[in-house]
């Protein structure tokens, strides 16, 4: 069975109607149109295949299915690469030439309620089951169409898990639910496809079901287990260049919302300031995530941002020693966490100094781990031993 049949097929099906889970009598009629009759065998596989296309994620869809899977990444018909959490490796799955992929990323774009096309030629967005899409599109890629899938976790993990996976060895968990428990503020820092979203939904799951968390995220891909969680989505300005829902707009309207604790999913714009902020006038527990390539990084990171939003440098430090506590850092290869931070104020600047470190497989305590220990004291919780 050829791309070039299941294009055809395609093409019927759609001219007739059918945009999605296609019959097999449906299939065995447009066969029959084409001149070409199949077995029972061979006709299923097709309908699985026209099913995938019309309706799933295509030649994708075994990949998606993957629990192991955490990405995909498309960079034309024969180059389809995924993470099972190792890095990055070939796939053997392909589609039939660059329309198809080209397809295949505005229907995604479509089911999530979005555009793609040359006036709009990109697109960042999550789909039903929570997977995040971006996908870009000539003139912006000049090869053709790229698609790249960021798949959650379906079951979610607890902390037990990532110490099973070797994310953190158990004296690092103890040290991950004191920090949870203490309600001190924190942001998770690490690379793309570190952890980092993973990790902050796992140490959310271990907040006090009475706490009422506010989650906002500009595409939603946090789902912690927890019986209160209120999530707030930002919306892009649509082709006139209205309806626009920021992610600053989002924390301001959490802040009223009663909450216990303030999450922003990714902070990487001004809502640093309204972020910080919160975290400076008694919304305990507040905490993100951050883009950097070491815990040290973060306060110059969180820095840039605070001056793109206009935030002089002294205030934007001020907020970070004043309202942070902890950085927890993720690193990529393999997926663990290799730093812990505690955040504190020299010349009137925020810098970090360590708590834990890895050493091998293990985290260990570091001159920043007497720091640290007050602060979950305070709180009333037992400091790890």
């Amino acid at each position: 069975m050829t791309a070039a049949l299941v294009e055809r097929v395609r093409r019927r099906l759609v001219d007739d109607g059918v945009t999605r889970s296609p019959d097999a009598a449906r299939v065995a009629a447009a066969l029959r149109d084409e001149g070409v009759v199949l077995g029972d065998e061979s006709l299923l596989h097709l309908v699985g295949s026209l099913r995938d296309e019309l309706g799933g994620l295509g030649p994708l869809q075994s990949l998606v299915i993957d629990p192991h899977v955490t990405d995909v990444l498309v960079n034309g018909p024969n180059e389809v690469w995924v993470d099972r959490g190792r890095g990055l490796e070939r796939s053997a799955v392909g589609f039939g030439d660059q329309d198809a992929v080209t397809r295949l990323a505005q229907r995604l774009a479509s089911l999530a309620g979005r555009r793609l096309d040359e006036a709009s030629p990109y697109v960042d967005a999550r789909l039903s089951d929570g997977t995040r899409l971006h996908a870009v599109i000539p003139p912006i890629s000049s090869d053709g169409a790229l698609i790249s899938l960021r798949i959650p976790h379906r079951g979610g993990f607890d902390l037990a898990d990532l110490v099973r996976l070797g994310t953190v060895d158990e004296l690092g968990a103890l040290w991950l639910r004191a920090i949870i428990d203490a309600r001190l503020a924190f942001l998770v820092s690490g690379g793309t496809g570190s952890g980092k979203t993973t990790l902050l939904a796992t140490l959310l799951e271990m907040v006090e079901p009475a706490q009422r968390i506010l989650l906002v995220e500009d595409s939603a891909e946090l789902r912690p287990r927890h019986p209160h969680v209120v999530r707030l989505e930002a919306r892009p300005a649509n082709l006139e260049g209205a309806g626009q829902v920021t992610l600053r707009d989002l924390v301001r309207q959490a802040l009223r919302m009663r909450p216990d604790r303030v999450v922003v999913g990714e902070v990487r714009g001004a809502e640093v300031v309204d972020l910080l902020a919160a975290m400076n006038t008694g919304h305990e527990g507040g905490c993100g995530t951050v883009h950097a390539n070491s815990p040290a990084d973060v306060p110059a990171r969180l820095e840039a941002l605070g001056l793109m939003a206009g935030l002089p440098r002294d205030a934007v430090h001020a907020l970070i020693s004043a309202g942070v506590h902890v950085i927890i850092h993720l690193q990529r290869s393999p997926r663990a966490v290799s730093e812990v931070h505690v955040v504190e104020r020299s010349h009137g600047l925020a810098i970090t100094v360590p708590a834990l470190v890895r050493e091998g497989h293990r985290l260990v305590p570091a001159e920043g781990a007497g720091r640290l220990a007050p602060l979950i004291t305070a709180a009333g919780v037992e400091v790890p031993r």
